[in-house]
């Protein structure tokens, strides 16, 4: 049955979308007959070297050479290698604007904070590159910054970016040990930090744990404080410790040569949660990072120069580094340091209304928090400006569509998007021509071959299976840190469907063209050989009222597997034989009889990373009585010690 349609872009809007104008370019250039988004689409992944070609020329990249090599072994995934011979600097190209428009926007749970011009922009980049000069610094070193999301952040980013530098970063919420085994295995030589944070209206020093992470980096030659509690912040007890305002003292704006470097030139280094061992050192190379970006703003978001692009989130999460992309847009970067829940859950849409933010991007955790706070935005705030909201994280269930429409926005593209850390980019993925289908994903992101797969390797439609990329993309990982053989990276995507991206999703593609998310696949439940997506079943709970969150695993339990339920109720209330009833009746009728959990064990908490992902294999492992490697990245780890040795689960 088709879900029902809750927004449809007008006539007008599909013809002013710049994916319309470019896949007419494309079109008339290369004599297509391509009258649809589908049909675009299948072009673009049966002809991966022509359309990349064409979103280098249509965004304008800027590049020294860009050469006449697009593609080389194509056919090896892993080992396709694109544009050898082109020569780029991505922080080039993120600052084509140098003009008084704003380039980040910053406010706190204050309110509006500062505003950084990109002419400001260009004068500190090159000061702070100068700086990292003449410390030593040269293409390929690494720099990392343990801060929250501020307007430094960016700038000092682009500085290492300019001169070849690589960045990479962790948010100011993470503890030493966390931090440490980041870092760590990275050796930057140089630490960029603030005095503290702010949230939910109390400061937060990091100077004490800066000092214990500086003298765990041996690799350090400098550390950066920038003042962001207190301008006159004393560093003297911080070793190799400088205050921003005194490493910059001595440079003066200039102009700023950018390092040309090859297309595959390290640039970000992401970590995996870690939340099953040593977190991974996910590597990412200038130009596929810059070619997706640019994909990504200009023909999934339609973002155009001048457009106000937001997305809550911290230092540590990959979508900080998609949104900083949006100066390759030309667009403002919207930043926001602080609770999201700040001024009764308002303080994000009176910034939206306020600055007139055209994207608003958050989690799909983050709505349904204010779903299940009855907070109505639509009923104060007025946002004309506001042409989409993205959600990502996690799957965005049906009833928080329902939600954003009723109270939130009615006229607005709302996007649920799904691509990870791994790729810099989506795979399900927004689309401003597209119309919004309950509970989908609007469409395949373009020049992405991505299909669904039984367990055999056989691509289906309309049934669930996992998520794969059956072509190499220019955003795929260089590959992971230190890892040299290339074996971690080989077995983290290409181990179980030879020459094929297998993602970890498991997923359905619609015969619309839309997709589903179900929830990552190695975290799937398999009781009797059959196996469910964890988010079925969270669908279905969290629609409970006294049901605040909820966690599912398969616990391993007489030569099979069990579906376990753990749910987290709210304040007062107990799960008894009658709410327990209840939420068995409602799995078996909205999910299916197999989704029906064995046991359901009321909990305090649940565990989930920082990001506000609920850690299923980490609970899975204590129920096991299996080690969890690198709760740092949990923002409550004390929850995982609920799920030791319980008494509910030896029947």
């Amino acid at each position: 049955m088709t879900p029902k349609k809750l927004w449809q872009p007008s006539e007008r809007a599909i013809e002013e979308a710049q994916v319309t104008q470019f896949a007419r370019a494309v079109s008339r250039k290369r004599k297509l007959d391509a009258n649809s988004y589908a049909e675009f689409y299948d072009w673009s992944v049966a002809n991966p070297e022509e359309f990349w070609s064409e979103v280098w020329d249509a965004c304008g990249v800027i590049a020294s050479r860009k050469g006449g090599t697009v593609l080389v072994d194509g056919d090896k995934m892993p080992g396709a290698r694109w544009y050898p011979e082109a020569r780029l600097n991505i922080a080039e190209n993120l600052m084509r604007r140098g003009d008084r428009g704003d380039a980040f926007v910053l406010w706190d749970e204050n309110g509006p904070s500062r505003r950084i011009s990109y002419a400001d922009l260009t004068s500190e980049v090159s000061r702070a590159a100068q700086a990292l000069q003449a410390l030593g610094l040269r293409a390929g070193d690494r720099v990392a910054a343990f801060i929250p999301n501020i307007p430094e952040v960016g700038m000092l980013a682009l500085a290492a970016l300019s001169q070849g530098i690589v960045w990479s970063s962790c948010s100011p919420d993470f503890g030493v040990d966390g931090v440490l085994e980041r870092f760590s295995q990275i050796e930057p030589k140089v630490l960029f930090c603030a005095d503290g944070y702010i949230y939910n209206g109390d400061a937060h020093d990091s100077l004490e744990r800066v000092r214990e992470i500086a003298e765990g980096l041996k690799s350090l030659r400098k550390v950066v404080v920038v003042p962001h509690l207190n301008p006159r912040v004393e560093v003297d007890d911080v070793p190799k410790g400088v205050r921003l305002d005194e490493w910059l003292r001595r440079y003066q704006p200039a102009t700023i040569e950018y390092a040309q470097l090859p297309f595959n030139h390290p640039v970000f280094i992401l970590f995996t949660s870690g939340t099953t061992g040593k977190p991974k050192c996910i590597t990412h190379g200038a130009g596929g990072t810059l070619l997706q970006s640019l994909k990504t703003f200009k023909f999934h978001f339609d973002v155009r120069p001048g457009d106000r692009f937001f997305y809550y989130c911290t230092t540590n999460w990959v979508v900080w580094n998609v949104m900083f992309m949006g100066l390759a847009a030309e667009a403002t970067v919207m930043l926001y340091d602080g609770s999201p829940f700040a001024r009764d859950a308002m303080m994000l849409f009176d910034y939206a209304q306020k600055e007139r933010i055209t994207h608003f991007g958050t989690s799909a955790k983050f709505i349904d928090a204010l779903s299940k706070r009855g907070v109505r935005p639509a009923d104060a705030h007025d946002l004309p400006g506001l042409r989409m909201l993205i959600s990502t994280g996690s799957p965005l269930a049906p009833e928080s569509f329902d939600y954003v429409y009723s109270a939130v926005k009615k006229d607005v593209c709302l996007a649920s998007i799904s691509g990870g850390t791994d790729i810099m980019g989506a795979f399900a993925d927004a689309s401003a021509v597209l119309p919004v289908y309950r509970g989908e994903l609007q469409c395949r992101s373009l020049g992405m071959a991505i299909a669904v797969f039984d367990e055999e390797g056989n691509e289906v439609t309309g049934k669930k299976g996992e998520l794969v990329c059956t072509k190499p993309f220019p955003s795929m990982p260089l590959g992971f840190w230190n890892d040299s053989g290339g074996e971690r990276y080989h077995a983290a995507y290409f181990a179980k469907y030879p020459n094929v991206w297998c993602h970890g999703d498991w997923c359905e593609l619609t015969k619309r063209g839309t997709m589903i998310v179900y929830g990552r696949s190695d975290a799937t439940l398999n009781p009797g050989g059959v196996r469910i997506g964890t988010a079925e079943i969270y669908r279905v709970v969290e629609r409970i009222a006294d049901v605040e969150e909820a966690v599912a695993i398969g616990q391993i339990w007489k030569s099979d597997t069990r579906v376990v339920l753990f749910v987290k109720l709210k304040d007062g209330k107990v799960l008894d034989g009658k709410l327990e009833e209840r939420i068995r009746a409602d799995i078996k009728k909205h999910a299916s009889p197999r989704h029906v959990p064995a046991k359901i064990v009321q909990v305090a908490d649940i565990p989930r990373t920082k990001n506000g992902k609920i850690v299923e294999l980490a609970v899975k492992a204590m129920v096991h009585d299996m080690p969890v490697g690198n709760t740092e990245a949990l923002a409550n780890p004390e929850a995982l010690e609920l799920f030791r040795d319980l008494p509910e689960l030896s029947t």
